[in-house]
């Protein structure tokens, strides 16, 4: 079995391509702009014809897309979340019609939630802002291209080289600066907001499930870890486990998506039953892999 995942250095990428590996006969190519890329492609500016051909020659089996942007200004965020899908699709209609397409998306297309009423795959889309409206159109286009294809909408993922533009891996780095010193103070915006955290090793899992699965699957599947955590508990969890001693200083002004989408929770009922797939890892695993994952030998 060949699979192509692109954008294998990212954060969820190099866990999928790590997991991809451990597969009994698989092959795995990686894809992206690094000089040890199996197959040389920059996704947000690539023309379909040149993918085309690209994805011709590496002839795979499963076409695996992590590649995405968290960040940058809007037309970055457009080039890589909504055109990189879209010219993907067009490509493998072209070059790999029968390929299975297993595409990360996130929870940010849903955009706000209602407290206590975890979101099912059906729910309206409603993203606030750049980074989830993109993420959406990426999602339009792959469920659209008529593609044996699957999106997994990803909540917040957590664990194991998090990095820090991500809340987890900054608080995470907060913390390592400021060590055992006492009079440390950490200065955070308002963390009363609510969020789905799942550890990406999960994410990893569900992603090898998907690419695996016998027939075809649903268009989007929720992946989460099915319970709506307080950002101020993961905070006071990660400082626990840091050992800090010093304060914690909450202002009542967060960022404008925490104070637009207070509370965001995913129904993953679907990928159990699609997959077989539940978290296995706890919020607490997750934190402690991210911790020890960073800390000096």
């Amino acid at each position: 079995m060949r699979i192509l995942v692109l954008g294998s250095t990212g954060y969820l990428g190099a866990h999928v391509a790590q997991r991809l590996r451990a597969l009994p006969g698989a092959r795995v190519l990686v894809g992206g702009r690094s000089p040890a890329a199996d197959v040389d492609v920059d996704i947000a500016r690539v023309r379909p014809e040149q993918l085309a051909k690209a994805l011709a020659s590496a002839a795979p089996d499963t076409v695996v897309n992590c590649a995405g942007a968290t960040g940058g200004d809007a037309v970055t965020l457009a080039e890589v979340n909504a055109r990189g899908p879209a010219v993907l699709c067009a490509a493998l209609r072209e070059a790999a019609p029968a390929a299975r397409l297993v595409h990360l998306g996130s929870a940010a297309e849903y955009g706000p939630g209602t407290p206590d009423m975890p979101v099912t795959e059906s729910a309206a889309t409603r993203p606030v802002g750049p980074y989830g409206a993109t993420k959406l159109a990426g999602t339009v286009a792959v469920t659209a291209s008529g593609l044996d294809a699957v999106v997994l909408r990803v909540g917040n993922p957590v664990g194991p080289g998090a990095p820090s533009t991500g809340l987890p891996g900054r608080i995470a780095a907060l913390l390592r600066e400021a060590g055992p010193d006492p009079e440390a103070v950490l200065r955070l915006g308002d963390l009363s907001a609510h969020r789905d955290f799942v550890d990406v090793r999960d994410v990893a899992r569900a992603v090898v499930l998907a690419a695996t699965a016998p027939g075809p699957l649903a268009p989007v599947l929720n992946l989460g870890g099915g319970r709506a955590v307080p950002v101020r508990d993961l905070v006071r969890s990660l400082a626990g486990l840091a050992g800090f001693r010093g304060r914690i200083e909450e202002s009542t002004v967060g960022s404008a998506r925490s104070a637009q989408v207070s509370w965001q929770c995913s129904d993953i009922s679907a990928a159990e039953e699609a997959l077989g797939w539940r978290p296995a890892h706890s919020l607490d695993d997750a934190l402690a892999a991210l911790w020890e994952g960073g800390r000096a030998p």
